[in-house]
């Protein structure tokens, strides 16, 4: 189980690379990997934070959680931290790099903002759950903008939190819902009534998660084996995965690939993922099906 604990003293100004002397926010424990990290929160350029999610003890792996701008109050890297630890989904953060180090933030610059979406617009899936931005005020707690989700569409009712990430997951597309996510932090930009560091931290982290969808490679997938006549196994053998049979005979491991494109469930689970990791789909892109990576990325 996910805990947090209490801030920690600085430590030395060599831990995180640039020499910004870290405090420490929460900790948690992988639940795969058994891997204690901790949440850090660094001084960044131009005033801005940024709040980083690395191994304990070795302090190696640094990844990127936040980018918070210098308009935002400090208690808001306390408050994406406990977010991110208690969110079971949260994904891979992509690496900390210098650059990080040197932006003054991340925030959505206007020009980045199609004024043809509305903030207000929701979206449904093919159940009829609607999701949409509202303004949601926990436990008495400042109030900030936050993706709800509703199991019935047709009423006015606030909804459960739910995070940018899962939306795009369970729609399976990135637009509209980072399109009206932007615009919905522009709408708020210079409010001192309404928050919108949690959707700024989940932007950044979906934007530069080396975590993608699988579904445009599903579909190129498909494409091949009818128009090229490929099946999933030779496609698999020229990723290199490969099994063989009581009799020496070679094949392709087609599972492995059906659960990269999400066709079937990870071991333990009950439905596809609608993840794969960047690496991966490179790697099926490139080996075996002989396209370009962007080909097959949404």
């Amino acid at each position: 189980m996910n805990t947090l604990t209490a801030p920690r003293p600085p430590r030395r100004r060599h831990d995180v690379p640039g020499g910004h002397a870290p405090s420490r926010l929460g900790r948690y424990t992988e639940s795969d990997s058994g891997a204690v990290r901790e949440i850090l929160r660094v001084a960044g350029a131009g005033g801005s934070t940024l709040v980083i999610d690395r191994l304990a003890g070795t302090h190696a792996d640094p990844r990127v959680v936040a980018h918070l701008a210098s308009d935002e109050p400090r208690k808001n890297a306390e408050l994406v931290c406990s977010l991110y630890v208690a969110d079971e989904s949260r994904g891979r953060c992509r690496a900390l790099t210098a650059e990080d180090l040197r932006a003054a933030s991340v925030g959505e610059s206007p020009a980045h903002v199609d004024v043809r979406v509305s903030p207000d617009t929701a979206l449904l899936d093919d159940a009829g759950v609607a999701y949409r931005i509202r303004v949601i005020a926990p436990d008495g707690s400042f109030p900030r903008l936050r993706w709800t989700r509703c199991t019935l569409a047709g009423r006015d009712e606030a909804g459960e939190p739910i995070s940018l990430r899962d939306v795009v997951a369970r729609l399976e597309d990135y637009e509209p819902a980072t399109a009206i996510t932007r615009a919905a932090i522009a709408a708020h930009r210079a409010s001192r009534d309404v928050s919108t560091y949690c959707l700024r931290a989940e932007l950044e982290r979906l934007s530069a998660s080396p975590i993608v969808l699988n579904r445009r490679l599903r579909e190129v997938v498909n494409q091949s084996m009818s128009r090229d006549r490929l099946t999933m196994s030779e496609i698999a053998i020229r990723c290199g995965r490969v099994k063989h049979d009581s009799r020496g005979n070679v094949s392709g491991e087609t599972s492995w690939l059906a659960r990269r494109i999400g066709q079937l469930p990870e071991g333990g689970q009950t439905e596809p993922t609608p993840w794969i990791s960047s690496d991966a789909l490179a790697l099926i892109a490139r080996e075996g099906l002989g396209v370009s990576p962007r080909e097959a990325e949404l």
